[in-house]
Parts: C-alpha cells; sequence; structure tokens
C-alpha cells in the first residue's frame, strides 16, 4: 500500500460509539426524567435514580473507549479498561479473520493482544480497511522483517 496515511492516525468503530453515547445519554436523561416525575419518591430515591441513569451512562462511556491510535514510535491500543503502547517492532501480525469480533495483533513476546479499536460489528467494510492499513504501515516499519519472524499469513479471511 504505497498511500499510508500520515501519522498520528486512530482508528476507532465509529457508528458504536455514537450508538453507545447516544444511548447512555438517552438513558440518563430518561431516567433522570422519571425521578423528576414521580411525586411519591424521597429525595434519597430521586438521587438513586440519577445515580443509577449515571452508572449506565459510565458503563457505555467505558463501552465506547477503545480505539488504536498508531504514530511515529509505535501504537497504543486502548481497550474497555486497559491502555497498552507497542513499539512497531513488538508487532509481528495485524489478524482481523472472519468471525473475529475484533483486530488481533500478535507480538514478538509470544502473546496476542486484542485491539477492540477496530472491530466489524457495525461497520465491516471500515474494519476491513482500517486492519489492512494498519497492517500496512507495521510492514512498512519492516516489523518482523528484521529478524526474519514476518510470514506473511496476514488477515487470511480479508484480502
Amino acid at each position: 500500500m504505497s498511500d499510508l496515511p500520515a501519522l498520528p492516525v486512530t482508528f476507532r468503530p465509529g457508528r458504536t460509539r455514537a450508538v453507545l453515547l447516544t444511548a447512555g445519554a438517552a438513558i440518563f436523561v430518561v431516567i433522570t426524567t422519571v425521578a423528576m416525575l414521580l411525586e411519591n419518591l424521597s429525595p434519597g430515591e430521586r438521587l438513586s435514580f440519577v445515580f443509577t441513569g449515571a452508572l449506565l451512562f459510565g458503563v457505555l462511556v467505558l463501552l465506547s473507549r477503545p480505539k488504536v491510535v498508531a504514530d511515529e514510535s509505535g501504537v497504543t491500543v486502548v481497550n474497555i479498561a486497559s491502555r497498552r503502547h507497542l513499539a512497531w517492532a513488538e508487532i509481528l501480525q495485524v489478524n482481523l479473520r472472519p468471525g473475529d469480533p475484533w483486530v488481533f495483533l500478535n507480538l514478538s513476546d509470544g502473546t496476542s493482544l486484542p485491539a477492540l479499536g477496530i472491530q466489524p460489528g457495525i461497520a465491516k467494510q471500515r474494519a476491513i480497511r482500517d486492519a489492512r492499513t494498519l497492517r500496512a504501515l507495521a510492514e512498512a516499519r519492516a516489523i518482523g522483517d528484521a529478524d526474519g519472524q514476518h510470514d506473511g499469513r496476514h488477515d487470511e479471511g480479508h484480502g
């Protein structure tokens, strides 16, 4: 791929994020409105309704957090409750196989890291395109090639 994007580039499931944040805001507003409209509630009960709405909104915000940021120094994978920065040399493969819920990064330490920021849920074609772009960025930085570990088996089902 000769037309690599300029770094830094951020990959995130935009539609999924929009749905989660919109639903979270709507749930919070509805629960808070119900709490204010119910006449027989004490102030503590109203507060518990608002707290519950805020808690549900917070959970949906966490679910909308995943992203993958590629920059000159490497890739930062932000998942629901974790963040990990990887140097380019640590990434051996970028995989998104048919049926995978998100991209997996095969790492030089023998582990695999899920990258929830690229997921085919609502926007499958965009996820495939993003996975290919991330793979091309990784390959452009000669990931694994220098030490002979790169075997060319990437994304068997999508490209």
